[in-house]
């Protein structure tokens, strides 16, 4: 698998890279040799000189869900009180299990969940014309 761009270099590269550097070679000279920029080289070894770290940091990415721990109590909640609105469900979720979260929050994890919050009962289909 070769590299892409927006991927961290794996940490035997970093370690090669940075030991051919340490044993006198220039970054002009690694460089090519590991398939790396020059710019990459100078700015690990600045990392490395500045708070002593060698490895990748990790990447940003978005947040975990708030919800993840409660999603059973969420569709509990739901199955005992089926015509409750987002707004009630977010106070109940806020009051029984301490999260606050956003109305599309919680929209989103009840989307995920294959959940419906319809308030209307299905109907047969009107005769004189579509609802």
């Amino acid at each position: 698998m070769a590299w892409r761009s927006g991927q961290s270099y794996s940490q035997d590269l970093r370690d090669r890279v940075l030991a051919a550097v340490d044993s006198g070679k220039s970054a002009y000279e690694v460089a090519p040799l590991f398939q790396v920029s020059v710019s990459y080289i100078y700015k690990a070894q600045g990392r490395r000189r500045a708070t002593g770290e060698t490895t990748a940091r990790p990447r940003p990415g978005r947040p975990g869900q708030k919800l993840a721990a409660h999603l059973e109590a969420l569709q509990a909640q739901i199955k005992a009180e089926p015509d409750a609105t987002l707004a009630e469900l977010r106070a109940w979720v806020l009051a029984e299990l301490g999260v606050s979260i956003s109305i599309g929050g919680l929209w989103n994890t009840l989307e995920r969940l294959e959940l419906s919050l319809k308030k209307r009962v299905r109907m047969r289909p009107n005769r004189n014309g579509p609802t």
